[in-house]
């Protein structure tokens, strides 16, 4: 019946539109921040991924999701030689000025409002509910029993994975139809002489700006539950 549903839905929305499959877990997952549940082999590997204003080359980025009946699951692997991931472990704020990466949940196509979930190699959250254009409230955040996000890092790499509940994409209008309006993005730290250090922005969707900018609603995509 899903699979029925993604085709129908992949009709009606052509275009630029990107879209994921999201599979059907018999179940579930366990979330530790090191992507090594044999479940996630049953995920379709997305890596395209873009750096729109930035001319050199985009580091590997790959994402996975798959769904149970109660949860929502999401795996990223970045690969990253210099992890940049400054301040107090505690200090949601201090996700600002790290290497991260990121989902944005659009609840209608005004974006109003839409959730944010930025998520550094520390496994730190910063969670804020916003409304268009870019009015933000750092104070709101996600359920604490309806949010894990765990993190690992290694030498070339950090990985963050987590789990949303059905339940809270649902109540937040996010979450219709089997279907979700989402945006994928990465913000690469890198360090440069006699400088504050730069970042390079990367994303699923490209979005139709000239500066780096994913507040906005082309630079969100879909992901289709299917069975």
């Amino acid at each position: 019946m899903y699979s029925i549903l993604y085709s129908i839905i992949l009709t009606l929305y052509p275009g630029n539109m990107k879209s994921y499959e999201v599979r059907y877990a018999t179940q579930p997952l366990s979330i530790t921040g090191t992507g090594d549940d044999q479940r996630w082999s049953q995920a379709p590997v997305m890596t395209d991924f873009s750096a729109p204003w930035n001319e050199g080359p985009v580091p590997h980025t790959q994402f996975q999701a798959l769904w149970d009946e109660d949860n929502f699951y999401f795996l990223f692997q970045a690969a990253d030689e210099n992890i940049i991931a400054p301040g107090d472990p505690d200090d949601k704020r201090g996700v600002l000025p790290s290497d991260r990466v990121e989902i944005f949940f659009k609840s209608n196509s005004a974006m109003d409002p839409y959730y944010c979930l930025e998520m550094d190699p520390r496994g730190r959250v910063l969670d804020y509910i916003a409304r268009y254009y870019r009015n933000v409230d750092f104070d709101w955040e996600w359920p604490d029993q309806d949010l894990i996000v765990m993190a690992s890092q290694s030498e070339d790499r950090y990985v963050v994975e987590g789990r949303i509940t059905l339940k809270s994409l649902r109540e937040m209008g996010i979450l219709k139809d089997n279907r979700i309006e989402a945006g994928l993005f990465r913000g690469d730290y890198y360090p440069v002489e006699g400088k504050e250090n730069e970042v390079n922005w990367i994303s699923w969707v490209r979005p139709d700006s000239e500066i780096p900018d994913f507040h906005i609603p082309s630079a969100f995509g879909e992901m289709v539950l299917t069975r």
